[in-house]
C-alpha cells in the first residue's frame, strides 16, 4: 500500500484512490440492497406467498439497516474501517447465498431482512461520513454527495439487469449474483483502504501542518454510541433533523424504492421497464446528489433541505394521477430522482457545524435510525394499503403530504451552535 501511495503522491493524493475503493463497496451494498425491489413478483410467483407477507420480510430488513447505523462509527473507530467494512460485506453477501434455500416467509426475513438489514446498515451511509472526515479537511459536502450518489448509482448500475434476470429467469439467479458480488469487493477494502491518512505518512485532503487527526478510539462501542446519543438528545436540531429524515426514509427507499416497480406492474407497466425507471432516478440522482454536496459547502442548508422536500412531495402526488405514460413517468423519474439522496449531504453538513466531526458520523447512524424506522412504515403500510384498497393512490398521496410538513420543519432548525440548539 506504501508504494502505490509513494507511487501516487506527485500525482494523486492517496485519499482519492480511498473515495474510489468506498464508492465500489456503496455500489455493492446498493446494488445487492436494490434487488429485493425487483423480487417481489417472482417470490410471489414461486411461493405463492403475499404482498403484505413479502414487503413485511423487506421492511424487517430497512429497520434493521436503520438500527445497525449508529454503531457503525463507533465500532468502526474501535476495530477500524477495513475489518468491520469486511465483515459486514461477508455477511450481506451470505445473506444472498443462503436465501437460494429458502422455502418459508421467515427464511426471506432472515436473509434478505436480518442478514442484509444489520450487514448492509453497518456499511450505508455512515461509512461515507466517517470516511469524508478521516481523509478530506476541504471539500466534505462535495465528497459526501458522490458517496451518497453512489448508493443510488447501484440501482443504475444493476436494477434493469437483475428486472430483466427475475423476469426471465426467476429470482435465484439474482440471489447469486448479489452473494458473488458481495464478496468480490471484500479484497480491494482490505488491500487499498488504509485506516487512517496518517498511517501512509499522509495528511487529509486539505489539511494544513497543525490540524489535528482524529485518533482510533478505545472505547467500547456501544457505550461510545449511547454517550454521544445522549448529549444530543437535550437539543432541538437532532430531533428536527430526526423528524425530517423519519418522513425521508419513508417517502424514499420504504415507499419507492420497495413498491415502484409493484405500482408499476399493477398498471400494466412490465417490471423490467419499472426497474429501468429507478435507473433513471439513479441517473438524476447522481447528479442531484453530487450538485447538493457542492451546494452544501456554499449555501445555507435549511432551505436546500426545505426545496428537496417540497419538490418530493410534488412528484409523489403527481405519480398516481400521471396515467403511467411514458412522458409521465419520466417527468417522475427526473424530478424524483433529482432529489432522492440529496437531503442527507445538508443533513451531515449541519450535524457536522453543531455537533463536531467525531461526532457527527455517530449522531448520523442515530438519525438515520428514524429514517429507517420511516422505511420500515412505508415498506410495510403501502403493502398494506394496497391490500386493503386495491391500489397505491392513498399510500402515495399521504407520504407525498409528509413532505410538505418536512419542508416546513426543517426551517426551524438554528444554526448557532450547540449550546444555542439546547431546547
Amino acid at each position: 500500500m506504501r508504494r502505490l501511495v509513494k507511487w501516487l503522491d506527485n500525482r494523486l493524493h492517496y485519499a482519492w484512490v480511498v473515495l474510489a475503493v468506498t464508492v465500489m463497496v456503496l455500489l455493492a451494498v446498493a446494488g445487492i440492497r436494490a434487488a429485493s425491489s425487483v423480487m417481489i413478483i417472482p417470490l410471489e410467483q414461486a411461493f405463492g406467498w403475499s404482498r403484505d407477507e413479502v414487503s413485511g420480510s423487506l421492511a424487517v430488513g430497512l429497520l434493521l439497516f436503520g438500527l445497525a447505523a449508529p454503531f457503525a462509527a463507533s465500532l468502526m473507530q474501535r476495530f477500524g474501517v477495513r475489518i468491520v467494512v469486511s465483515v459486514s460485506l461477508a455477511i450481506v453477501a451470505s445473506g444472498a447465498g443462503i436465501s437460494l434455500f429458502m422455502t418459508q416467509p421467515w427464511h426471506l426475513m432472515a436473509t434478505w431482512g436480518a442478514m442484509l438489514g444489520l450487514g448492509g446498515g453497518t456499511i450505508a451511509v455512515v461509512l461515507g461520513a466517517v470516511i469524508t472526515n478521516r481523509w478530506f479537511v476541504s471539500h466534505r459536502g462535495l465528497v459526501n454527495g458522490i458517496f451518497l450518489a453512489s448508493m443510488a448509482a447501484g440501482q443504475l448500475v444493476f436494477l434493469p439487469a437483475f428486472a430483466w434476470i427475475a423476469q426471465t429467469n426467476g429470482w435465484r439467479p439474482v440471489a447469486l449474483l448479489c452473494f458473488i458480488g458481495g464478496f468480490a469487493v471484500i479484497p480491494l477494502v482490505l488491500l487499498l483502504v488504509p485506516e487512517q491518512p496518517g498511517d501512509v505518512g499522509l495528511r487529509p485532503v486539505g489539511a494544513a501542518k497543525g490540524d489535528t487527526v482524529e485518533k482510533g478510539s478505545t472505547r467500547n462501542p456501544i457505550g461510545a454510541a449511547f454517550e454521544t446519543l445522549r448529549t444530543a438528545l437535550p437539543t432541538r436540531t437532532f430531533w428536527v433533523l430526526g423528524g425530517s429524515f423519519l418522513i425521508c426514509g419513508l417517502t424514499t427507499a420504504g415507499l419507492v424504492g420497495t413498491h415502484l416497480i409493484p405500482m408499476c406492474f399493477d398498471a400494466g407497466v412490465p417490471q423490467v421497464m419499472g426497474a429501468g425507471l429507478l435507473a433513471m432516478m439513479g441517473i438524476f440522482n447522481m447528479a442531484g446528489t453530487t450538485i447538493a454536496g457542492w451546494a452544501s459547502d456554499r449555501w445555507d442548508n435549511r432551505w436546500l433541505l426545505m426545496g428537496f422536500f417540497a419538490s418530493r412531495g410534488v412528484s409523489l402526488i403527481f405519480l398516481p394521477y400521471s396515467g403511467y405514460t411514458v412522458t409521465s413517468l419520466t417527468v417522475f423519474s427526473v424530478v424524483y430522482g433529482l432529489d432522492w439522496f440529496a437531503t442527507a449531504p445538508a443533513t451531515i453538513r449541519l450535524l457536522t457545524d453543531t455537533y463536531g466531526k467525531t461526532a457527527a458520523p455517530i449522531l448520523f447512524g442515530w438519525i438515520f435510525v428514524l429514517h429507517q424506522i420511516g422505511s420500515a412504515m412505508a415498506a410495510w403500510g403501502a403493502g398494506v394499503m394496497r391490500g386493503a384498497f386495491g391500489s397505491y393512490l392513498e399510500a402515495f398521496v399521504f407520504a407525498g403530504v409528509t413532505c410538505f410538513v418536512a419542508a416546513a420543519l426543517v426551517l426551524t432548525v438554528r444554526q448557532s451552535g450547540l449550546r444555542a440548539n439546547a431546547a
